[in-house]
């Protein structure tokens, strides 16, 4: 078996765990509430977000310790990690507690991330780079179907501890795996060094956003000091920019930003996180929230056709841009992304399964055109020595525009609906439990969510049609997976 296939193996793999782990979480977020003892709605959310935000915190200097000590011992280890996390998950007595063992799921999540894509841009020759990776895509919609139907099951019959407990002897395997199937291309070349400001200044400031816009939107600061938490975390951000472009071994690497493949590969990414990030959680709670109230297995099988669709378009959008290269898929993806979200944003309250597939098929259609062909140009933009970093500022765009977008979401709700209404929702009330009202107020709230979506896909229609018109010359002409 070459080498190139031994490594799409296992990276599909880790892709698999990291999308099926995500959406069983999701779909399960409501029964979750409901049963585990401590937990409030802010609790609730901080199960999705601190995941979001540790994985979004860590990815850039992972993928630059990658770059240094080894792509493939950092991943191997993430995988252990990733698989210990899970199983103390399972075992979570608490809310608190679930929360904190979500963080060591999102270390190990953060050594996978910044390194699989980067394992498969070494391993593959460019004129297979966007198959490998359209390939590796078919994973994430495995796991987003497989999570949204098994969480139902398993939540539904013997019970959410059992979401976690899934993952555990895949990782073991998949650990055991990489580290025997599995070995470097490219030797590290510089020193190690941790650049602590830039991570420290990073974290404090995406954290103090998330946390001001939670709390206030649920009510557990004022709404000022929310407001003046985000600020204050937004500032933080510029500060990171400038404390990197006077470090000298920094964690985003701004240089790469020179070459506008990558850079227009980055934004547009950025944006589509943004655009994205809460797509499946107000779909969630939607169909199990009012005033629909549906159970997490029937909930599953409504968000089946995002999936499929994703599924169908993405490994042959990333077969067909290797021949032809990629403006005209990302471009042609932005936009029919754009149609699905415009269109979801006119859905009623009680839109039948067939209603609902037309415009969740356009959706994923989306998706699977931009991401492969997307990640190609960009992973092929930079040397072989700085793919990791390369590799871990894609994933880390991608993980703190769907953080920031679940907390955007939070946002515009609290400026619909009432505090006590949205605590109800998170928290999985029955029918019952929500005050007369709240669905509509609600559903105002998705409309809005999802034409914000549809703007901000559109937006990235611009660094899209100003990218470079070919792609670079390949800078190891080695055919590496030989």
């Amino acid at each position: 078996m070459q080498y190139k296939w031994k490594v799409l193996s296992n990276t599909t793999i880790a892709t698999l765990m990291a999308a099926l782990d995500t959406n069983i979480v999701l779909i399960s977020l409501p029964t979750i509430g409901r049963e585990l003892p401590g937990t409030s709605a802010t609790t609730l959310l901080w199960i999705l977000l601190g995941y979001s935000l540790l994985t979004a915190v860590v990815l850039l200097n992972f993928g630059r310790l990658s770059d240094l000590f080894g792509r493939v011992r950092l991943y191997v280890l993430g995988f252990a990690v990733f698989t210990a996390g899970s199983l103390l998950c399972g075992f979570s007595q608490t809310g608190l507690e679930l929360v904190l063992f979500r963080l060591v799921q999102a270390v190990g999540a953060g050594f996978l991330f910044s390194n699989g894509a980067a394992i498969i841009t070494d391993a593959f020759p460019p004129n297979e780079r966007g198959r490998a990776l359209g390939i590796n895509q078919v994973s994430i919609v495995v796991g987003a179907v497989s999570g949204l139907i098994l969480g139902g099951v398993i939540t539904s019959t013997i019970g959410w501890r059992w979401i976690f407990f899934v993952n555990v002897p895949i990782g073991i395997i998949a650990t055991i795996k990489a580290h025997t199937d599995l070995h470097e291309l490219v030797k590290p070349a510089e020193r190690p060094h941790i650049d602590w400001a830039g991570n420290v200044v990073f974290a404090l400031g995406l954290t103090l956003i998330l946390l001001g816009v939670t709390l206030g939107a649920l009510g557990d600061v004022s709404p000022l000091l929310g407001v003046g938490m985000a600020v204050v975390g937004v500032g933080l951000l510029g500060v990171f920019v400038y404390v990197e472009s006077r470090e000298r071994s920094p964690m985003l690497d701004l240089s790469l930003f020179r070459n506008r493949e990558f850079s227009a590969s980055a934004v547009a990414m950025l944006l589509n996180a943004l655009a994205r990030g809460a797509f499946t959680f107000v779909l969630v709670f939607y169909l199990q929230g009012p005033p629909r109230f549906l159970n997490p297995f029937s909930a599953g099988l409504f968000l089946i056709p995002v999936s499929a669709s994703l599924a169908t378009f993405g490994p042959v959008s990333g077969w067909l841009s290797d021949r032809y290269g990629p403006r005209w898929f990302l471009l042609s993806g932005l936009i029919v992304s754009a149609a699905g979200f415009l269109w979801l944003s006119t859905i009623s309250s009680g839109e039948s399964f067939l209603a609902l597939t037309p415009p969740l098929v356009l959706v994923g259609a989306g998706m699977g055109l931009f991401a492969a062909p997307n990640r190609a140009a960009m992973m092929t933009a930079v040397p072989p020595s700085r793919r990791g970093v390369a590799s871990g500022i894609g994933t880390t765009f991608v993980n703190t525009g769907a953080t920031i977008s679940l907390g955007i979401t939070l946002l515009v709700m609290a400026q619909v609906l009432p505090h006590a209404a949205i605590v109800a929702i998170f928290l999985g009330s029955s029918a019952q439990g929500v005050a007369p009202g709240v669905a509509s107020g609600f559903l105002e709230s998705i409309h809005i969510v999802f034409l914000a979506s549809a703007a901000l896909i559109l937006t990235a229609l611009v660094p899209s049609v100003f990218r470079n018109a070919a792609r670079p010359e390949p800078d190891n002409p080695a055919a590496p997976g030989d």
